[in-house]
C-alpha cells in the first residue's frame, strides 16, 4: 500500500538498526510519549531488535490510561441516569472505575452509545430532545479540535441538551513534569507525531533549552520509529539537544493553525490530574467562560461528591511514568488481564500493559536475553515467545 508499505520495509528498518548499532557507544534511555508507538514497537519487535545499549521506556502517552479514576466514576454515574444518553468512544467502555465500568452500565440497561466522532453526539441530541446527551471528551491535543468543534457547533445551532465531560490533557507539561521528577531516567524523547501534526513542535523548543534533552518528532510505523531513535541517538552521542522532525510528511513546526484556533476558542489551559501520576500544572484544557454551559460537571454539580477507590494491586502509575515495565507488575497476566483489567493501561487500545499482554511480553525469555548480549537478530517467528 502506497505510503504505508514503504514505512514497514524490513530492509530499510534493518539498515537503520545497523546504523544505530554502529554509532552507539553507551547506554541511552529513550521514552516514546505515545501509546500507539508503544504498540507498534511491541508488534514489530523493535524493543528486541535495537542494540542492547538502547532501552525504550513507555511514557504517559495513552489518553484513556491517564483519565482520572474520579472522572471515570463521574461518567459511570451520569450514564446510569434515566434522563441521560451517555456517548463515548468505544475504548472508554471497559476502563474500570472504582466498582464497575461503562460497559456494565450499558449491559444493565443504561443508554450508553459508541460514536466515532463527537459531532455524532449533536445528531443524537436533535433526535432525543427529552434527554441530555453527555459526550465523554477525552484525549490529548489530537482529539481536542473535533471536541471543540462539536461544542462550538452546539452553541451556533442552539442545541441545549448537549454537554461534554472533559478530560483533555497536553503533552509538553507532562514531559516537563517527568523531567522535574527526582526518579527521572530518560535521556531523550520520541514525540508523538499525531499530536505534533495538530500543535507543531515549537512547544518543545523551550523544554529542550531548559532541560538539555533531545526531542525527535516521530511517526508510528517501524521505519518511522527506528528513524526517530537514530536521530535521537545521534544527538546524544554528539552531545546535542535539539528538536528534530522525523515525521516531515505530516508535521510542520507551526502545526495545524485552524485546528489550534478552534481549540483556543472553546478551551483554555488548566491544571489537570493524571491517573496514577497526580496533578500536573497547566497540563489540560477546560471550557472558556463563553462555553461553560456545555460543561457536564457544571450541568450536573452533584457528581462532584463521588468517592473513588484505586486498586491496591495496580502499578499503572509507575508504568505511565516509565518507572516500571508492565511485566514487572505482580498482577500482570494473573489478576489483571484484558478480560478482567485492574487498570486502564491493560484495557486501552493504546495502553502499555495491553501491548505487553497482546504481544506476549510476559517475561524476558532466554532467547531475548541472548539477543541483548550478542545483538543477534531474533527470527520473526520467535519474536513473541
Amino acid at each position: 500500500m502506497k505510503y504505508i508499505d514503504e514505512y514497514r520495509d524490513e530492509k530499510v528498518t534493518r539498515g537503520l538498526l545497523d546504523e544505530i548499532g554502529r554509532i552507539v557507544t553507551r547506554e541511552w534511555k529513550l521514552m516514546e510519549v505515545c501509546g500507539g508507538q508503544t504498540h507498534s514497537i511491541l508488534k514489530s519487535g523493535l524493543d528486541q531488535l535495537l542494540p542492547p545499549q538502547i532501552e525504550l521506556i513507555h511514557g504517559p502517552g495513552c489518553p484513556v490510561c491517564v483519565t482520572p479514576l474520579e472522572l471515570i466514576d463521574k461518567a459511570i454515574a451520569l450514564a446510569q441516569r434515566s434522563n441521560v444518553i451517555f456517548v463515548s468512544y468505544g475504548d472508554m467502555l471497559r476502563v474500570p472505575g472504582s466498582e464497575r465500568d461503562l460497559f456494565s452500565v450499558r449491559a444493565a440497561g443504561g443508554d450508553v452509545r459508541i460514536v466515532y466522532s463527537p459531532l455524532d453526539s449533536l445528531k443524537i441530541a436533535k433526535e432525543n430532545p427529552d434527554k441530555t446527551i453527555v459526550f465523554f471528551g477525552i484525549g490529548f491535543e489530537t482529539t481536542a479540535p473535533a471536541n471543540a468543534m462539536a461544542v462550538a457547533q452546539a452553541k451556533r445551532q442552539g442545541i441545549k441538551n448537549f454537554a461534554m465531560l472533559v478530560s483533555h490533557v497536553t503533552v509538553p507539561p507532562a514531559i516537563s513534569a517527568l523531567l522535574e521528577s527526582p526518579d527521572v531516567r530518560v535521556d531523550g524523547f520520541l514525540a508523538a507525531g499525531h499530536v505534533c501534526t495538530i500543535m507543531g513542535y515549537w512547544e518543545y523548543e523551550p523544554l529542550v533549552k531548559k532541560y538539555n534533552v533531545p526531542v525527535v518528532v516521530t511517526g508510528f510505523e517501524p521505519v518511522d520509529i527506528v528513524h526517530g531513535v537514530l536521530m535521537c541517538v545521534k544527538q546524544l552521542e554528539e552531545g546535542r539537544a535539539e528538536v528534530e522532525n522525523a515525521y516531515a510528511r505530516s508535521v510542520r513546526r507551526e502545526g495545524n493553525e485552524p485546528a489550534q484556533a478552534i481549540i483556543n476558542e472553546v478551551f483554555e489551559p488548566c491544571d489537570r490530574p493524571w491517573r496514577g501520576i497526580g496533578v500536573i500544572p497547566q497540563s489540560g484544557y477546560k471550557f472558556r467562560e463563553a462555553y461553560t454551559y456545555y460543561d457536564a460537571e457544571q450541568r450536573f454539580p452533584d457528581i462532584q461528591t463521588i468517592a473513588t477507590k484505586e486498586s491496591s494491586l495496580c502499578i499503572s502509575g509507575q508504568v505511565l511514568q516509565g518507572l516500571k515495565k508492565p511485566n514487572q507488575c505482580p498482577a500482570f497476566g494473573k489478576e489483571c488481564t484484558p478480560q478482567m483489567p485492574l487498570g486502564a493501561t491493560m484495557v486501552s487500545s493504546e495502553g502499555a500493559c495491553a501491548a505487553y499482554y497482546r504481544y506476549a511480553r510476559f517475561a524476558k525469555t532466554a532467547l531475548q536475553d541472548l539477543t541483548q548480549k550478542s545483538n543477534t537478530v531474533i527470527p520473526s517467528e520467535a519474536r513473541n515467545l
